[in-house]
């Protein structure tokens, strides 16, 4: 198969564009990348001559003899290779700056703060606790989250930018799954719960889901 994804089930970042694949109907060869046992097979040397960055995930095209390893990046290189089937960035500047924003929002200031690598250094050279990272994790989301909330009141309509999907819900759901992870309380964030309702109705969300991908840990 042409086209390849190298991913963890529970990185959000593998998850946006699992989704964006699901939703441009695109046939893709799924490689897990475990990012914890035996000490991680992001860091091993065939994976770093694929991805230097050791992380996920890495996105690989064949017949156009291209590697992507930012999920936004392969997200609008998805975009614009497959324009005519189920747009994810408007048609207008405006609302592709505003779309990109918005997305930026969750893929580059709320999301990375909690992810693996922070929190794991969370624990080696500060000693934090598990109720400590918890609670950590907790508050970024919910901080972030407050200042989405705002910005959605304006745009969001069945989904967070209108009345179609766009990259900011390819962005929101992931983000929203780890908001449960970290226990927040998604009643405080009305308009975010709601779009990742309708999201979580499509077929295509539903397949990206991390419990529904081969390399899934049952937690």
């Amino acid at each position: 198969m042409s086209i390849q994804l190298y991913g963890y089930w529970r990185s959000s970042a593998s998850y946006r564009v699992r989704i964006a694949l699901n939703l441009k109907k695109i046939d893709y060869s799924y490689i897990p990348v475990h990012l914890v046992e035996n000490g991680g097979m992001q860091n091993s040397e065939d994976y770093l001559r694929l991805n230097p960055s050791r992380l996920v995930p890495t996105f690989v095209d064949d017949d156009m003899d291209i590697t992507l390893n930012q999920s936004l990046a392969i997200i609008e290189y998805l975009d614009e290779k497959y324009p005519t089937t189920e747009p994810l960035l408007p048609q207008y500047p405006q609302d592709r700056a505003r779309v990109r924003m918005l997305s930026q929002d969750l893929a580059c200031d709320i999301q990375p703060l909690a992810n693996l690598r922070v929190l794991n250094k969370l624990k080696q050279d500060f000693n934090a606790d598990n109720d400590q990272v918890q609670s950590w994790g907790k508050y970024w989301i919910e901080k972030g989250f407050t200042g989405l909330s705002k910005k959605l009141e304006t745009r969001a309509g069945k989904f967070a930018y209108g009345f179609a999907v766009t990259m900011v819900d390819v962005c929101i759901v992931p983000q929203v799954y780890n908001a449960i992870r970290f226990g927040v309380d998604l009643g405080q964030f009305p308009i975010i719960n709601k779009v990742y309702n309708n999201c979580m109705a499509l077929d295509a969300f539903q397949k990206a889901a991390p419990d529904n991908q081969p390399d899934a840990v049952k937690v």
